[in-house]
């Protein structure tokens, strides 16, 4: 994944001003990440975090979680270990493509607000005075008062959910060259990747489900901000990656609680091992303090709890995998190459749906190194990652219109690509999809790492 300068850094240095006023530090301008380019991250932080989980050769034998096959194909390539390889395993989501059929996937959404406070944990607010952005003191009796002419830190995810909803992931309104019939996207790209060897009546879905609104606390010093034209909260929002994971996944061995984001979904059993889940994010995005990295738009994962969780319901004491993402809506004006809407969200559930458990038993979804052509390396199969950096080469995304509003999904690479296929088996004999041009070539046979 690409990484970028310290960008706040240089913002810091120029934050003074001529008001009577000195902004806020962690204050960004609305055109603050107009130049960056969005990322997502492979994020299987937590997998192992209980010890030792299983990982048979036929995975995922004994594991509570989502319906998936497994394939396979053969070709020559380096392992990850430097030594050489030649078949090589995956697992997708659904049910085999040849079987055909329709399988159906719960798939819960979980709207994420941020309550945005200050460093003592009270409620933050905001004004603008002379175009600068200045914190205001709180009544000293109670924070829940509003200081006069000011706004409180608070973004809420509220507008984006049914725009969300009504999209192309979840959305099967639209039409594909893949499809005889109108899917969603996800569908379509999986159906495009198997090409001929899929059956006409083969369709892998999610039907959404919105479960109740959670909100995560953020407190002064992790997270940094840009308020809207109107001076409400918030045009973006950056959270320092290391205390977002925190707040988001269950931290205790023992299974989980109502102390995190996920953990309390799960407790509440809004998702389960048998979803596909995602949790939904008003314009947050995420940075990395150490080096100023920046901006992760979103990833998947999965979440391990033990047979044994407390607050669980009972299940033979098999290990649980909770599959999930991270997505944020994404308002337009904030990216530039198209990124906006649902991008995020289509680049993470596309992955779910080619690598849902990240390659984290070393076996299924690695495969050989390869390089995409804007020189990213990785030896997973990420799809979206492929295409995400590949702006300067066409369009990442590809507009897709539903009831008169235009998505942005993001294209993706296929199977056969990972595969080194040199006659691609995909559908047009393509190596992408939607658009099959943005990806018209190979990537050339790569040592380890790349020789990086």
């Amino acid at each position: 994944m690409r990484k970028f300068a310290p960008w706040f850094m240089l913002l810091a240095l120029c934050s003074f001003s001529f008001a009577a006023f000195a902004q806020d530090s962690d204050a960004l301008s609305r055109n603050a990440l107009s130049g960056k380019h969005p990322i997502h991250a492979n994020n299987s932080a937590n997998a192992h975090k209980n010890g030792n989980i299983p990982t048979p050769h036929g995975f995922p034998l004994g594991v509570d979680t989502i319906t998936n096959f497994t394939g396979h194909f053969e070709n020559q390539g380096i392992l990850f270990d430097g030594t050489a390889h030649h078949v090589w395993e995956y697992s997708m989501v659904g049910n085999p493509p040849e079987r055909g059929g329709t399988t159906v996937f719960n798939a819960p959404i979980v709207p994420v607000s941020l309550d945005l406070r200050n460093a003592d944990g009270t409620r933050r607010y905001v004004k603008v005075v002379n175009g600068v952005i200045v914190t205001c003191a709180d009544d000293p009796t109670d924070d829940t008062i509003t200081p006069p002419g000011c706004q409180r830190l608070f973004s809420d995810v509220t507008p984006f959910i049914q725009p969300f909803i009504n999209g192309p992931v979840f959305n099967g309104l639209s039409t594909y060259s893949s499809s005889p019939v109108p899917t969603q996207i996800t569908d379509a790209v999986q159906r495009a990747e198997f090409g001929n060897h899929a059956r006409a009546d083969w369709h892998t879905l999610l039907s959404a489900n919105l479960k109740a609104p959670e909100v995560m606390t953020l407190l002064r010093g992790t997270y940094q901000f840009a308020l809207n034209a109107d001076g409400s909260c918030c045009f973006f929002v950056l959270i320092a990656e290391n205390v977002f994971n925190n707040k988001l996944f269950p931290q205790s061995p023992a299974g989980p609680d109502n102390n995190s984001v996920i953990g309390q979904a799960e407790v509440a059993g809004n998702v389960t091992t048998k979803d596909i889940s995602t949790f939904l994010f008003p314009n947050a995005y995420l940075f990395d303090p150490n080096t100023g990295g920046c901006c992760v738009l979103g990833f998947h994962t999965f979440d391990f709890e033990p047979g044994n969780a407390t607050n669980l319901p009972a299940n033979g004491n098999q290990p649980r995998f909770f599959v999930l993402n991270y997505s944020s809506w994404i308002s337009p004006g904030i990216f530039g190459g198209g990124f906006q809407d649902v991008t995020a969200n289509s680049h993470e559930i596309a992955e779910t749906f080619n690598d849902p458990f990240v390659g984290f038993d070393g076996i299924h979804n690695i495969v050989p190194f390869w390089k995409n052509p804007a020189g990213q390396c990785q030896d997973l199969m990420e799809d979206g990652d492929v295409i995400e950096d590949l702006d300067q080469f066409g369009s990442v995304t590809f507009p897709v219109t539903v009831n008169n509003f235009t998505y942005h999904p993001q294209n993706e690479a296929l199977l056969p690509w990972f595969e080194f296929e040199q006659n691609s088996s995909a559908i047009d004999n393509a190596y992408s999809y939607p658009n099959e041009a943005i990806l018209p070539h190979l990537s050339a046979p790569q040592p380890l790492n790349c020789g990086q």
